[in-house]
C-alpha cells in the first residue's frame, strides 16, 4: 500500500508542481496559448493563487509523510488537490470548454486515488 500511495502521489506532485509552477512565475501573454482563461476571467492574481495552492498540494502530499511531520496532512492535501479539480471542471463547464474535462476528470480520479491510499497508510 504504500509503495502504492508514493507513486500515485509522486505522479500527482510532479504534475502539481509543474502546473502550479508555471502559473506562478509565467506573465499572461505566456499563459494565453494553453490557458485562454488566464489574466481574462480569473484576474492575473487568481491565476497565481490558484498555483500556489496547487503547488501548496503537491509539497503536502510529498513532505509530510516523507519527514513524519504530520503526515496526516497527505491526506487533506490529496482531498484538497480533488476538490481543485471538480472546481475546474465546473469552471470549464461554465465557459463551455468541454474538450478538456477529461483531464479535470483524471485528475480528480488520481486525487481520489491519493486520498485513500493515504488514508490506509
Amino acid at each position: 500500500m504504500a509503495v502504492a500511495y508514493w507513486i500515485v502521489a509522486a505522479l500527482l506532485a510532479a504534475f502539481y508542481l509543474y502546473s502550479g509552477g508555471i502559473k506562478v512565475v509565467r506573465s499572461q501573454e505566456q499563459l494565453a496559448p494553453m490557458m485562454g482563461w488566464a489574466g481574462t476571467s480569473i484576474p492575473m492574481a487568481g491565476v497565481r493563487a490558484i498555483g500556489a495552492v496547487e503547488i501548496a498540494g503537491a509539497l503536502g502530499l510529498i513532505l509530510p509523510p516523507l519527514t513524519g511531520i504530520a503526515p496526516g496532512l497527505a491526506v487533506w492535501a490529496a482531498g484538497g488537490l480533488a476538490v481543485v479539480q471538480v472546481l475546474a471542471a465546473i469552471f470549464h463547464l461554465s465557459r463551455g470548454e468541454r474538450g478538456d474535462l477529461w483531464l479535470n476528470g483524471v485528475l480528480v480520479v488520481v486525487a481520489l486515488a491519493a486520498l485513500f491510499l493515504a488514508v490506509g497508510r
